[in-house]
């Protein structure tokens, strides 16, 4: 890292945040639509999130873990300026739609129907605007019989068959993170970011359908092939894999550790690391699809291997010899792990509550450092937003004491 806070090569200059300039208006909550706008506000757009007036994203309310804050709420909105506001107020729709006029990017993942019925719909927007690009996130699409329902990520995933496929042979279980909202929230940003490279172009916007089934079935395109064209349902396998032997956790002396070998060459080198060569050429055990027909046998062998060493050397002696391995962290495991420490990846966030740690973005440019802006306390842009809009200190006080804005 240069002492500039970039990867900058010397000689090489930098372009900006890629993203600057752009403003964008998200009436969101919970993670999908968060999720999209937080990546817009660490590339350098201005994000201006509405809430409600009173209790805001009802994620502000998940849990008080950090300190106070809740961690989805922190994890989620970094980076953005809070806009609280009464859209069952006139006034309030009013500066919102003024907000949005002189935006870029319009978001929004209310429950179907609700911006049409605020006057705030894709076509309204464009018809004084056809530059807008106008993104509509739901659970399950626009139109269809599920077009309604309530699209919670568990019931997102289990009505995609994503749990079908997580879990073990006997109980199917949802993933740990909110999959579905994070699928959706990514295609989200992908598709707004190819939205505005196209307006650069032709100086049209766009409306755009994501919803988190649709998100989540293109993730499940595998094993929705495997079931179309050979009629076979994945199994439930845990750690494990239905297609390659030895793939699985597997005990040590103060652990446990994930060895994935995913051809001969690898259980041949396995084994010597092992200190069972003897078992790199036996026929039982030589080529994976004998090694599959025998997976608990060849599992029952690994283990009581594996368990005469620590999950520390273990990890290293394999890595040396170019055996796929992992040690099973958890998520202590994870905040302190070198590879976050010794790659500089931790900064601070400013919160209401005081300075949180984050982690960098994902997206590395060499030229500049993405921004890890402040997490905003409910309306705290309230009064700036409304200034920009051309409203007097008195009219702003008149919306205040009418609770339409806060």
């Amino acid at each position: 890292m240069r002492s500039d806070g970039t990867n900058r090569a010397p000689g090489e200059t930098s372009a900006g945040l890629p993203l600057e300039g752009i403003t964008v208006v998200s009436l969101e909550q919970a993670v999908a639509a968060p999720l999209a706008t937080r990546h817009l506000a660490d590339l350098g757009a201005r994000v201006v999130k509405v809430e409600r007036v009173g209790d805001g994203d009802f994620a502000r309310a998940y849990d008080v873990a950090v300190h106070g804050l809740a961690a989805h709420f922190v994890w989620l909105n970094r980076g953005k300026e809070s806009f609280a506001v009464d859209l069952k107020a006139p006034e309030g729709i009013d500066a919102v739609r003024k907000l949005i006029a002189g935006a870029d990017v319009f978001l929004q993942n209310l429950a179907p129907g609700a911006v049409e019925r605020l006057g705030l719909g894709a076509d309204d927007l464009r018809a004084d605007h056809p530059e807008l690009v106008v993104v509509n996130m739901s659970g399950y699409g626009t139109a269809g019989p599920m077009r309604d329902r309530k699209a919670y990520d568990m019931l997102v995933q289990s009505e995609t068959g994503l749990c079908s496929i997580t879990g073990t042979p006997e109980t199917a279980v949802k993933t740990g993170i909110p999959t579905s909202d994070i699928a959706a929230g990514m295609y989200a940003l992908t598709s707004i970011q190819a939205a505005l490279l196209r307006r650069f172009r032709t100086g049209v916007g766009a409306t755009i359908d994501v919803s988190m089934f649709d998100a989540t079935a293109e993730w499940l395109g595998y094993p929705m092939y495997l079931q179309m064209y050979q009629g076979t349902q994945v199994p439930r396998m845990g750690l494990s894999h239905m297609s390659i032997a030895p793939y699985d956790k597997y005990p040590t002396s103060d652990g446990e550790i994930l060895i994935g070998v995913q051809n001969d060459r690898g259980w041949r080198t396995l084994t010597e690391v092992l200190g069972m060569p003897e078992l790199a050429d036996d026929p039982r055990y030589a080529t994976n699809l004998e090694r599959v027909k025998r997976r608990v046998e060849v599992d029952a062998l690994v283990a009581r291997a594996t368990e005469k060493f620590t999950s520390a050397d273990l990890d290293e002696k394999l890595a040396a010899a170019g055996v796929p391995a992992a040690q099973l962290r958890d998520l202590r495991g994870l905040i302190d792990h070198p590879q976050l420490s010794t790659r500089d990846r931790w900064r601070e966030v400013q919160t209401e509550a005081g300075p949180v740690r984050g982690i960098l973005p994902p997206m590395n440019f060499r030229d500049v450092e993405l921004p890890m802006g402040s997490v905003p306390a409910l309306g705290q842009h309230t009064e700036a937003v409304l200034a920009e809009l051309g409203l007097t200190e008195e009219q702003v006080e008149g919306l205040r004491r009418a609770g339409i804005v806060g």
